[in-house]
């Protein structure tokens, strides 16, 4: 293939690299700018071995260059919201005792999941112990 096919096929894979948010496609990107490179410089290979360059390439960078770049991006973290951890919440529904409702907290509307041992009733004040995503866990 010519060498601005792997430019373009590069460029497209980078477009969906950056819709995306995997970092994985990226270094198949990166495959393919690496090949177009190599034949714009002059390498002239039959098609099987663009494509073992291609992806050689690609999986080698992606096994090894990614978790490096994970690492430095902290990307495996797990991003924790403790602001909200002991603030008061008022629960907007009768929640059973691991059950799933409604509670407001800051003027907003949570869903709100009783990890107490006691059921707690509509306007009851509770106590956030954890946050995971929009969920809050609350106690009384």
């Amino acid at each position: 293939m010519a060498w601005w096919i792997w430019v373009v096929i590069g460029i497209v894979l980078l477009a969906v690299e950056l819709a995306s948010t995997t970092m994985h496609v990226g270094f198949f990107a990166a495959g393919a700018l690496f090949v177009g490179l190599l034949i714009g410089l002059g390498w002239d290979p039959e098609l099987w071995q663009e494509l073992l360059m291609f992806t050689a390439f690609s999986l080698v960078s992606l096994f090894f260059i990614r978790p490096i770049i994970a690492r430095k991006l902290r990307l495996h973290e797990t991003k924790v919201v403790d602001t909200f951890i002991g603030e008061q919440a008022t629960a907007m529904d009768d929640i059973d005792v691991h059950g799933l409702g409604k509670a407001e907290m800051r003027g907003s509307t949570w869903n709100a999941q009783n990890v107490g041992t006691t059921r707690l009733a509509r306007g009851q004040r509770a106590r956030v112990e954890r946050v995971e995503g929009l969920v809050i866990h609350i106690k009384a």
